[in-house]
């Protein structure tokens, strides 16, 4: 393994205080090598919330257990474990803890179900770098945690992700794994992701990220450059060279971002309450969080009133507008029949997909920003009250 590899891991495991750190091309790779480690395989399920990102899907999928979805919570958009119970099967083997936007899961209720019927909670971490829960770091509560270093994601790597763990056994296990089956990107991809992250770094504000990601999934789709997703990854089938290794070149960057880690969270609790204020001056429903818990937001959600009309608007106001998530295994060209997702399974969260866009707290953007993109939402307007729906 490159040096530069080894000391991102070292310089992770400081920061996030897991022994056991093992980095990768993608974050969707070090949760295959968790369920991997962990055994979980041909028969198994998994539970995971019914709003998250197909490729969070996938690796259930490629170690052959099937994936079982649970609704969310309206306001945090984690999975309610209050569901949990009626999901659960004799060949139930792991919960995924997804830290929605950054916003902490109920680790105290995962846990004591997980501890009650004997199951592995594995944390999804990868748009919560640096939130805790009653004053510990997430990802550091399961069997093991998990971060995507992608473009979008809380610091990026270009693509890139980690699997950390404090457990003994269960890292022997992956380092195993490691050792006899990951493989190093190819050459020409390690290239070319290290010019895209120049480009990025050049032109990506949040007056141009419109333009700039549209021309962006153009060129991967013309293979061009580097996607975070190819087509392959749209069908639940491990395609080759898919459980590969970080290049150096991610490591250096990881570096070099981890450096500054703790500015970047503190701009972007900065950020959450700038949006907090705006929004109640506008009116808005900004629903209260519990003091025990310190999200650090990749994004900022809001629920519109009209989802397609602001995102078709905000390129012309400069305004940097995500969509997370379109469908409840985003994005929308996923075939969720072929994952196990049938309508109305997770009418919560469906609704959400209608209703929730998101605005940016990275560091390039600022309160200017943030004003920026509520003026322009208060002319779309909220979305309706939830009262029908169950609240925490």
């Amino acid at each position: 393994m490159a040096d530069a590899v080894r000391q991102f891991e070292e310089a992770f495991a400081s920061w996030s205080g897991l022994a056991h750190t093992f980095a990768f091309w993608k974050g969707r790779a070090a949760l295959y090598a968790v369920l991997r480690g962990l055994g979980v395989g041909s028969g198994d399920e998994v539970l995971l919330p019914g709003y998250t990102c197909v490729m969070n899907v996938n690796p259930i999928k490629y170690v052959g257990a099937r994936p079982v979805y649970a609704d969310i919570d309206p306001a945090t958009f984690n999975i309610d474990p209050r569901l949990l119970e009626a999901k659960l099967t004799p060949r139930t083997r792991a919960i995924i803890a997804q830290h929605t936007y950054g916003y902490p899961c109920d680790m105290d209720a995962l846990l004591a179900l997980a501890g009650r019927r004997g199951l592995a909670v594995i944390e999804d971490c990868c748009l919560a770098l640096g939130s805790t829960y009653k004053g510990r770091l997430c990802g550091t509560f399961g069997a093991a945690g998990y971060w995507s270093f992608q473009w979008n994601k809380p610091f990026t790597t270009g693509l890139g992700g980690m699997a950390a763990t404090a457990e003994e056994s269960l890292a022997g296990k992956i380092r195993a794994l490691v050792a006899g089956e990951l493989r190093p990107p190819s050459t020409k991809a390690a290239m070319m992701l290290t010019l895209e992250r120049a480009i990025y770094r050049l032109l990506i504000f949040p007056r141009t990220t419109a333009a700039a990601t549209a021309l962006f999934r153009w060129m991967t789709r013309k293979r061009i450059v580097v996607g975070s997703s190819d087509s392959g990854e749209f069908e639940p089938t491990m395609g080759e060279g898919f459980f590969a290794g970080m290049s150096p070149g991610q490591a250096r960057a990881g570096l070099r971002q981890i450096r500054k880690v703790a500015a970047n969270l503190a701009h972007r609790r900065a950020m959450r309450k700038v949006y907090e204020d705006l929004l109640r001056e506008a009116k808005w429903e900004v629903p209260p969080l519990p003091d025990f818990m310190d999200p650090v937001l990749v994004r900022y959600p809001v629920r519109v009133a009209d989802k397609a009309r602001a995102v078709a608007e905000a390129p012309r106001h400069g305004v940097e507008l995500g969509t997370w998530f379109e469908i409840p295994l985003h994005p929308k060209e996923t075939p969720m029949e072929r994952y196990d997702y049938e309508a109305g399974m997770c009418p919560v969260a469906e609704r959400a997909c209608r209703e929730v866009v998101n605005l940016p707290m990275h560091p390039r953007a600022d309160e200017a920003t943030a004003r920026r993109s509520v003026e322009f939402l208060k002319t779309i307007g909220p979305a309706p009250p939830r009262a029908s729906e169950k609240g925490p």
